[in-house]
């Protein structure tokens, strides 16, 4: 259910703009959907896992909230992420 670290820094390095960037809302976006996957998953197994449940949830207020700011601030990348991350709009 923990995402690992070599799975976390690919993430990072492929998302990211500069060098030092894991800051930034696109790589906020790619590690919160890689999250929101494997809690899903073990939601799956794991029905009655109620404080699983109020996590994912929280992970994906979370997300939707740094798309609606890129949505309003910039839209060009708002597009780039859901396209990257292949989420629905």
């Amino acid at each position: 259910m923990v995402m690992k670290k070599t799975n976390k820094k690919r993430l990072i390095t492929k998302h990211c703009t500069h060098d030092k960037d894991t800051g930034s809302p696109h790589v906020q976006v790619a590690i919160l959907t890689k999250e929101i996957e494997l809690l899903t998953k073990h939601l799956k197994e794991h029905s009655k896992d109620f404080s699983a449940r109020r996590g994912l949830l929280a992970k994906v207020a979370k997300r939707r909230t740094l798309l609606n700011y890129l949505k309003m601030n910039k839209p060009e990348q708002y597009q780039k992420v859901i396209e990257a991350n292949k989420l629905k709009k």
